[in-house]
This record gives structure tokens, C-alpha cells and sequence, in this order.
């Protein structure tokens, strides 16, 4: 088992992470009835690709003696009304790092391999742009 997620009332959820015991609490948003207090599990799917691509270039990064470390990704999820449904995700990743071209491009290679990426709809547009340290 992965994580058990509990229904709270009032819309939220508790999902405990088995290995860890981190928990992550969610609400629905505003525009769906909810309180909008957490992550909406829509915010989740799109932070969890961000968080998976910095994951992935992260091992490349390693594997090539390349630091990325203070490298931020700044998402922004867009729905669609009907049916409702995640429509795009757009990711800006600010580089933090003095790669060389080859290793920029190697790098955002990768990050589209991550298993989010890869698992997600193909009907959700995936907008990311990297900027690197000289243009940001």
C-alpha cells in the first residue's frame, strides 16, 4: 500500500504516505464548493509533475556533476469547466546553474521522461519553459 486517504467532512481529505507518515492534507477549491485551505487534488496532479521533472533532472544533474540545487518551478494548473477536468499544466523552472548547453539540453530532456509526465492525459497541454541563470 502507497498511502491510505481519509475523508475528513466539509470536503477535505487526509492522505498519510505508509513508508513516511508525512501527511497531505487537501480541500476543494473555492470554484467547486470548497474552502480552497489546501492543495485541491488538481493542485496536487500539477505540483507533483513539477515536482517529478526537478526529481528526474535532479538524478541526470547528479549523474553529470551538474549542481541545480535552488532550482524553483513556478505551475499554474488551468481547468476546464465540462467536463471538469485538468486542461493544462504550465511550468516555468528557474535554472539555478552554470550548465553548458549540452548539459541544459540533456537536462530538459530528461525532466519530460519523468513517469508523471509521461502518465499523464496527452489532451493536457504541457506548457514548460526553462530559464536558465543568463535569462532569467
Amino acid at each position: 500500500m502507497t498511502s491510505k486517504v481519509t475523508y475528513l467532512g466539509d470536503l477535505r481529505t487526509s492522505s498519510i504516505h505508509i513508508q513516511s507518515g508525512n501527511e497531505i492534507i487537501s480541500d476543494a477549491p473555492v470554484d467547486n464548493n470548497g474552502k480552497g485551505e489546501a492543495f485541491s487534488p488538481t493542485d496536487t496532479v500539477a505540483s507533483a509533475l513539477a515536482s517529478c521533472m526537478l526529481t528526474i533532472m535532479g538524478i541526470k544533474a547528479r549523474d553529470m556533476g551538474v549542481a541545480i540545487e535552488g532550482t524553483t518551478a513556478e505551475v499554474t494548473k488551468l481547468m476546464q469547466a465540462a467536463p471538469r477536468k485538468i486542461s493544462g499544466i504550465k511550468i516555468i523552472f528557474n535554472m539555478q546553474s552554470d550548465a553548458d548547453e549540452k548539459s541544459r539540453t540533456i537536462l530538459e530532456r530528461a525532466a519530460v521522461t519523468c513517469p508523471v509526465y509521461l502518465s499523464l492525459n496527452t489532451d493536457i497541454e504541457k506548457d514548460i519553459v526553462f530559464n536558465w541563470g543568463d535569462n532569467i
